[in-house]
């Protein structure tokens, strides 16, 4: 790798690691990053969760305010999550890697429709009616999206942001907090995971810790002053540029 295209994925960590605290969908900057500097799909993704894992654990220390008085919640989600990541973990490992380059392009437009939607889903998340009192459903759902982050985690931030906004009776920032500290889990465990039986480039995965881990911690601090339209157009913008290079 050459100092260009280090700077590169270190930059595009920085970008996913702040993003990823504030939304999520920061995979969207980092996986197209490894595939621009030559990485194979399946080498890019399994470096891509390890390097991202300090990241969101600087995010979830970053609203440790928020998760007061939210342990038992916490408690209850992380099961779901672990599951959940590990099976997705094991698919990707398992299944051949046409599947994966098939099913990529469509996860990574998935999580662009996602990240467009996202006011309307904040919107959704805001209603205050006062009818959410934690849905029977928020854990299978949980369970799903730990799956679809074992696997591959564009955008499972704002998945988890939509459940728990629809699914819990709590206030936006108290769900960002565990939609942290949930996907800290997914990262985490898919990470372990990959570290023991896969094949992993050490050096995007150190790039990738130290720029994810500098922005959760600024997402963390300044993420509520960051303008969100441009973030959504950058996200948007290098996922289609991903799925084009897929494609070709």
């Amino acid at each position: 790798m050459s100092w260009l295209e280090a700077v590169l994925v270190f930059a595009a960590g920085i970008g996913a690691g702040t993003i990823n605290a504030v939304v999520g969908s920061g995979t969207l900057m980092t996986f197209p990053a490894l595939l621009a500097v030559g990485l194979p799909p399946v080498v890019a993704n399994v470096s891509n969760t390890i390097g991202l894992v300090p990241g969101t654990i600087a995010g979830a220390v970053g609203y440790r305010r928020e998760l007061r008085g939210q342990r038992s919640r916490v408690r209850r989600l992380v099961p779901a999550s672990l599951i959940g990541s590990l099976i997705g973990g094991l698919l990707l490992l398992q299944l051949p890697e046409a599947a994966f380059d098939a099913v990529v392009p469509g996860l990574i437009l998935l999580g662009c429709a996602l990240v467009v939607m996202q006011p309307r889903l904040a919107r959704l998340v805001n209603r205050p009616d006062g009818v959410h009192h934690g849905a029977w459903w928020v854990w299978p759902a949980v369970l799903l999206t730990g799956i679809y982050g074992g696997y591959f985690g564009a955008a499972q931030g704002v998945l988890l942001m939509a459940i728990l906004g629809i699914g819990l009776d709590t206030d936006l920032q108290k769900m960002n907090a565990v939609k942290n500290t949930l996907a800290s889990v997914v990262n985490g465990v898919a990470a372990v995971l990959f570290i023991a039986i896969a094949e992993v480039d050490w050096t995007a995965v150190a790039l990738i810790a130290v720029g994810s881990t500098i922005g959760g911690f600024v997402g963390a601090a300044f993420g509520r002053r960051l303008p969100p339209v441009a973030l959504r157009v950058v996200i948007v913008v290098v996922g289609l540029v991903a799925v084009v290079s897929m494609l070709v």
